[in-house]
């Protein structure tokens, strides 16, 4: 379980990876899209802006040459604007300007309508949309009003002013739509990184979750059974010669095959319903009755003044007492054992002693220990296992509480 649970988290990593490689293209092809609407926008305006030339021009036999160059700023202002915006260096964008600026002031010049202006319109857009510095945008704006300097004063004055507002609109207008579709963009990301990290930590409930129930498992279903077969065999021992003590040893192993079936069930409801615990004292001293019957026997000694224990940290402790009882039971060969509970005024210490055969290594792994520990950690506190030769096993939970 916990393998799977490690397994898990590593395929969480590669779907993270993922998933962020996704929201950087997303976010690339947004920004394009937004990019690409707003060069349209302009190609449309600079296309009206040729028509209102061509129309003149059928109509009334303007300037000819006006729509030759206004056919050539439009070229440039389409295909050559994309090409130089793509390349996204200053020295290519103000060597655009410097072109299509003086083109717009001779069309202006030879037909100082609509069509003109508009196209002087188009080009401060595109100064904001290349991101050329602001003086040097601000110079492009100051220069527009000149292209009316052949006029008396007062009208010249009177146009130039028109014209100036009408470039300031126009820089204004896409400085301003340009930040309102990044921060699109940008509420865009940040939504998707809320949807990653939603996800992450759905994946990491779960894993934890899953943790959990093999803790569960292995610590309330695994010592259940463990009793059961130490029950078993002891009655299987004294069946030939004591039928009555192997009827009550049976007695004790079909009682705890009963207590490791609600376990189950418990655990198949995901453990959601709250069920009642008795005091870790008693709770405890149960632990020892049953370890005692089966043939170890053991005492609980408790100092200090009881209190009332949060779930977590009560069965916690609950959990490395058994732990502790059933290795004794299993692996220590041991005839005694003790169960020591101190509540410290910070903390709670949690002692299981055996005087068993001990060992010169401790166990360092086994999903027990593994399971205990991570409890431990959970809770702010710390487990320990010590041994030596002839000398036993002592496991030891501190937690705070």
């Amino acid at each position: 379980m916990l393998r799977d649970a490690t397994a898990v988290i590593c395929d969480g990593a590669e779907i993270r990876e993922i998933m962020a490689r996704f929201y950087r293209e997303l976010t690339v092809r947004r920004r394009t899209a937004h990019s690409e609407r707003m060069n349209r926008a302009l190609a449309v305006l600079t296309f009206g802006a040729l028509l209102t030339l061509l129309i003149g021009v059928v109509a009334s036999g303007e300037s000819l040459p006006s729509l030759v160059l206004g056919a050539v700023f439009t070229a440039l202002a389409t295909a050559g604007f994309s090409w130089v915006r793509a390349r996204n260096q200053l020295a290519w964008s103000l060597g655009y300007v410097a072109v299509q600026l003086p083109i717009a002031f001779v069309v202006f010049s030879l037909n100082a309508g609509v069509a003109a202006t508009l196209l002087l319109v188009v080009l401060v857009s595109q100064c904001v949309r290349l991101r050329l510095p602001i003086a040097a945008t601000a110079v492009v704006v100051g220069l527009v009003p000149f292209v009316h300097l052949g006029m008396s004063w007062g009208e010249g004055l009177r146009e130039g002013l028109g014209i100036l507002v009408a470039a300031v609109f126009a820089a204004i207008a896409t400085e301003l739509l340009q930040r309102e579709q990044r921060a699109r963009v940008e509420l865009a990301e940040a939504h998707e990184q809320l949807r990653g990290y939603a996800a992450q930590a759905e994946r990491l409930a779960t894993v934890q979750e899953r943790n959990r129930v093999a803790r569960d498992i292995h610590d309330g279903l695994g010592h259940s059974l463990t009793v059961v077969q130490m029950q078993v065999k002891a009655a299987r021992a004294v069946l030939p010669t004591d039928t009555a003590k192997a009827d009550e040893v049976l007695a004790k192993a079909q009682n705890q095959a009963e207590a490791a079936l609600a376990e189950v069930r418990r655990s198949v409801r995901t453990l959601r319903e709250p069920r009642e615990t008795p005091p870790l004292p008693d709770a405890l001293q149960a632990l020892a009755e049953l370890t005692s019957a089966a043939g170890v026997t053991t005492s609980v000694a408790i100092s200090g003044e009881q209190r009332p224990l949060p779930d977590e940290t009560r069965e916690a402790l609950f959990r490395a007492a058994q732990e502790g009882l059933t290795n004794v039971r299993k692996h220590a060969q041991a005839t005694r054992a003790d169960v020591v509970l101190d509540y410290a005024d910070t903390a709670v210490r949690l002692a299981i002693r055996d005087d068993g055969a001990g060992s010169a290594s401790t166990p360092a792994s086994g999903f027990g220990l593994v399971g205990l520990r991570e409890r431990a950690e959970h809770l702010g506190g710390r487990l320990s296992v010590e041994s030596a030769p002839g000398a036993g096993y002592t496991l030891s939970m501190e937690v705070p509480g």
